[in-house]
This record gives C-alpha cells, structure tokens and sequence, in this order.
C-alpha cells in the first residue's frame, strides 16, 4: 500500500466547472461526479501499468467468485473489463454455490503463493454459509486490493504503507479533485460501518492538505443524529439507510456525500434522497458518484502492490516515467 497521503490525488485546480448544476427554488447545488476522477486516476494507473509491462512485469488483479448471483456475477465483468483497459491480466476462479471454507481458502492460499499474482479480490457477499470475513484474513495482505484485511486496517490507524479501503480513499479523491475544503472544517459521517464510516474518519483526520478534518462520526443508534449533521460542512451519508438524509438535516450550503446505498434487486437506493440539492450547496448524484472512485481506487492499489512485488517505488518517476 502506498501511504495515505500518497494515494489521494491533491487540488491541482478549480474543477467545478466540470458538474453540473441543479437548481431549485433558487438554490443551486453543484454536483460532484466521480467519473472525471475515476477517469485522471484511470489514466494514471494505465501508465504505471505500462511501463511495468515494458520492464517485463505484467500487472495482475486475480477475482475469485462464489455461486451464481447475477448482480456479483456482474461486477465481476466489469471489474475484468476494466482490468483488460488498463493492461493488467485478470486470472479468475468461479467456485460453485455448495464450496465449503476450505474451498475458498484453498483457492485465496493458491493466488497467495502465486508470484504473478499482485492484487487479490473475493467478490462480497459469499453464500451465506460461508464467512467472509475469515477468508479475508487468509489472504495476504499486501495482496488485498479492498484494503479491508485487518492488518490493513490497522496501517491505516497508523499511517503505515498499505492498501487504503477503496470507498474512503475514493471520497477523499472526490473532495480533492472537486476544489472542496476539508482542511480545519467540520465533517460529519452518518455511519460507523468498518468498510466506509470507520476507516473513512481515521483518513479525513490524518495530517495532510485534502484532509487535517475535525471528524465526527455519529449513527442510528443516537437518536438525535441530526443534530450533529446539521452542523457539518462536509456530510458523507455512510447508514445504508435509503433516503435517511433528507433536506432538514443537511445545514444550507453544506457540501454532501453519498456514500451509503442498499440495492432492491438491481435497483441502487441511496441514502441520500434527491430533494436534498435544494439545500445543499454541492452534492453527488444519485448514480456515477461515489461508485466509480471506489473501482478507481481498487486498481490504484493493484498497481501499488504490482510495483512493490517488482521492487520499484510506487508511482515514482521512475515507474511512471
């Protein structure tokens, strides 16, 4: 994992032209789309991809998918689709829906110990007798391209190299890229989940110019939560709650974050409802937020461990250039 600073890209300019604009009751919300910063991270990782092709290291994002969901089936596609845009080589293993534990750890172990190998995913959810969260300590974790392996959680409360979880690391990009200041402002996140909430305060405080945050992190189970979002500059809904944010409970002129969503079927339910444009000051939109950094940030972390396997220094001139 390239440390935190390194793996967010810092404010190289206004960028607000680049959203569009809603406009309600003569309000305007500037919106925040994640595809213009998707795409400069994209481009970034296609070039430190090749130029490791050229020193004959070949970048590589291993998948591994248990049972037969469409939905997991799908993101897997795309996520291989991509793999092949960047140049990276996408080895995937489909265990069927009946695999035990032990399948699963034996197929995770065999990329493990494949040097050809550099990033590795386990496509969530798993069969519901299966559990996830033991296969996830079995991968290595300089492998782990989710960021989401306990080791990885703990360099990240520490400030020490590794994989960032891809959701926070892709909002923190998001801010940087949009102009947005977080630096000594308030920011406050509905949800305390290990995969967004959690690890998304820890980033936001740390010590550098697209972060250095006063976070608090607040949730459901206090029951007067809108009090504290309703003071928040920057507000990252992470409850997965549909449509839990709404426009009494964001402070006008705040810049707001949709982070959490829950799925009906293939239908994306956010928590942030859409009336909230009228008060907020800048938003993300409904679909190509959030989304699109998170995948960015998962090749950026598959083209880190790729460089460190070659040992060359992630993203130096010397890889890139």
């Amino acid at each position: 994992m390239s440390r935190p600073a390194s793996n967010v890209p810092t404010p190289t300019g206004d960028h607000g032209e680049q959203g569009e604009h809603t406009e309600h009751g003569g309000r305007r919300a500037r919106l925040l789309p994640g595809g213009p910063v998707a795409e400069r991270i994209l481009a970034d990782v296609a070039a430190r991809a090749a130029a490791l092709t050229r020193a004959g290291v070949v970048p590589s994002l291993a998948t591994v998918l248990v049972g037969d969901d469409d939905a997991s089936a799908g993101y897997i596609r795309i996520k291989q689709r991509q793999a092949a845009e960047l140049g990276f080589a996408s080895p995937h293993e489909h265990l069927p829906a009946s695999a035990t534990q032990e399948d699963l750890h034996a197929v995770i172990s065999a990329f493990n110990d494949d040097p050809a190998v550099h990033g590795l995913l386990v496509q969530h959810p798993v069969p519901r007798h299966l559990d996830y969260d033991r296969a996830l300590q079995v991968m290595d974790p300089d492998k782990d391209v989710d960021g989401m392996h306990p080791l990885n959680i703990g360099r990240l409360a520490l400030e020490l190299p590794g994989p960032l979880p891809c959701t926070p690391a892709g909002i923190e990009a998001l801010l940087a890229f949009h102009d947005i200041p977080v630096a000594g402002r308030e920011v406050v996140v509905l949800g305390r989940g290990a995969t967004l909430g959690r690890p998304l305060s820890i980033l936001l405080a740390q010590k550098r110019p697209t972060a250095n945050a006063a976070v608090t992190v607040v949730h459901t189970g206090v029951s007067d939560w809108p009090r504290y979002t309703l003071r928040a500059d920057v507000l990252v809904a992470a409850a997965g709650v549909p449509g839990i944010i709404r426009p009494e409970h964001v402070k006008p002129g705040a810049v707001v974050i949709g982070g959490g969503v829950r799925y009906e079927g293939r239908r994306l339910l956010p928590d942030v409802d859409e009336s909230c444009d009228r008060v907020a000051g800048a938003i993300t939109p409904r679909v190509g937020g959030v989304g699109p950094t998170t995948v960015a940030m998962l090749f950026r972390n598959a083209i880190t461990a790729a460089e460190r396997a070659a040992g060359l220094p992630a993203g130096s001139p010397g890889v890139t250039g």
